[in-house]
């Protein structure tokens, strides 16, 4: 926020400028490529509106920095206190639609027993998401008549807001002159053509967490190392069905984007995006790879990106690049267009897919019963990417949201036979 202490008054002003991950999205969302995700929780019952209404009131007085709107100013974007309530609505709009300017950055769409909470990455990423989230289940689960501890009481209180928690951490571990990163080649993408707008749909698929959890540690590896390894030999498999003129013209590395939270390497509670990626791969011109290798590969390149020295690295290439004057000094307009080209030739083409793992969830006891499972759904997929997947567990499910933009479920297919054929129990939902 500003050189001020913030103490949660409603009336007053506050501002701050866009973390370092997030200077880019208003440069390149579009209608369809909204920056948009959403967390949402299953209950085990139909939502109650009233107790609901009560909640988000008390929740949102605990994260003010999420009541903001998006400002331009000559050089940068920067975010500025909106006095409002965050909108409560019947979920039967598009998911993750983009958000209108002058408006919050966060909606609550409700169905049934259904409460989510759509965000624009401009806020937040996936763990700052469901802090939120999870606040408003213990709060709701109050209102509802459940008794909670008192350090989870936000009734009545004037809720003083740690400085750390709205940082932009990227500034804080930033370290100077630190090598360039090495610039990688162009991956492979999968082959089929987007749908007409609107395109985007999402599949879910429900899978007992103890199996997976079983699956990986035969192999000796984590679930998110598993999962990953079977999205690359998923890729690999549509790779090499595809007629020999085909793969000739197309590239050949496979390359999965794996988001890491970085608030489990560096100390730092903020609420806003702290997140980097790895991106582990492989080269289909040395040939076909066995399920073992891929996982081989995944696991050593993973266990090398998230050394703290690489990590280091990465940020001192993303928080340099905004520190340099020149940059600086370029007016917005002109550095929104320098952006959008630099992410158009550098981003998306650099990986093949996303997989998001936000790991286990955990609640109190008084809110935990409620509540069946959770699911994340990132933001709709370019048409370049064209499919991703977010990953969380809870209980005893694990949940993957497949988020699709083309006229074909072939990936998803693939990926969900493997499972089977590992006697893995699959449920799954369908939905816009």
């Amino acid at each position: 926020m500003d050189k001020n202490h913030h103490n949660n008054r409603e009336t007053e002003k506050f501002w701050f400028s866009l973390d370092n991950a997030a200077k880019i999205f208003p440069a390149i969302i579009t209608k369809e490529v909204t920056a948009v995700f959403r967390v949402t929780a299953v209950l085990k019952q139909p939502v109650k509106i009233k107790p609901l209404r009560k909640a988000v009131l008390l929740t949102e007085k605990r994260f003010p920095f999420f009541k903001v709107q998006l400002r331009e100013g000559f050089f940068w974007y920067y975010l500025e206190h909106l006095p409002q309530n965050i909108p409560i609505e019947v979920d039967d709009k598009p998911c993750c639609r983009k958000f209108p300017r002058g408006n919050l950055m966060i909606r609550i769409p409700i169905r049934n027993n259904r409460i989510s909470i759509e965000f624009s990455h401009i806020l937040t990423d996936g763990a700052g998401a469901f802090e939120f989230l999870k606040t408003l289940l213990i709060m709701y689960s109050k209102e509802c008549g459940a008794h909670i501890p008192p350090e989870y009481d936000l009734t009545g209180q004037d809720v003083e807001i740690p400085e750390e928690e709205y940082e932009d951490a990227y500034k804080r571990y930033f370290k100077e002159d630190l090598p360039a990163m090495v610039k990688r080649q162009k991956a492979f993408h999968l082959p089929y053509p987007p749908k007409p707008p609107p395109r985007f749909e999402r599949l879910n698929a429900i899978f007992p967490l103890s199996q997976v959890k079983e699956l990986a540690a035969e192999k000796g590896v984590s679930i998110t190392i598993y999962l990953t390894s079977v999205y690359m030999l998923t890729l690999q498999d549509i790779y090499e069905n595809l007629g020999p003129i085909a793969r000739y013209k197309i590239n050949k590395i496979l390359r999965v984007q794996v988001p890491v939270n970085l608030r489990q390497v560096f100390p730092s509670r903020t609420m806003r995006n702290f997140s980097l990626f790895v991106m582990p791969e492989i080269d289909l011109r040395l040939g076909h790879y066995s399920f073992q290798e891929i996982i081989k590969a995944v696991y050593h390149q993973v266990q090398l990106e998230t050394d703290e020295k690489l990590i280091n690295k990465t940020i001192s290439r993303n928080v340099g690049s905004e520190k340099k004057l020149y940059v600086r000094s370029i007016p917005l307009f002109l550095k929104s267009f320098i952006l959008r080209m630099k992410h158009n030739a550098l981003g998306p083409g650099q990986y093949s897919g996303v997989i998001t793992n936000l790991g286990k969830i955990e609640l109190p006891p008084e809110t935990r019963d409620g509540v069946d499972y959770f699911i994340i759904s990132p933001p709709p997929p370019n048409k370049v990417l064209k499919i991703n997947c977010g990953v969380v567990g809870y209980g005893d499910k694990l949940v993957m949201s497949f988020g699709n933009i083309t006229t074909s479920w072939a990936f998803e297919e693939k990926f969900l036979q493997f499972m089977k054929n590992r006697n893995i129990d699959v449920q799954l939902e369908k939905n816009r």
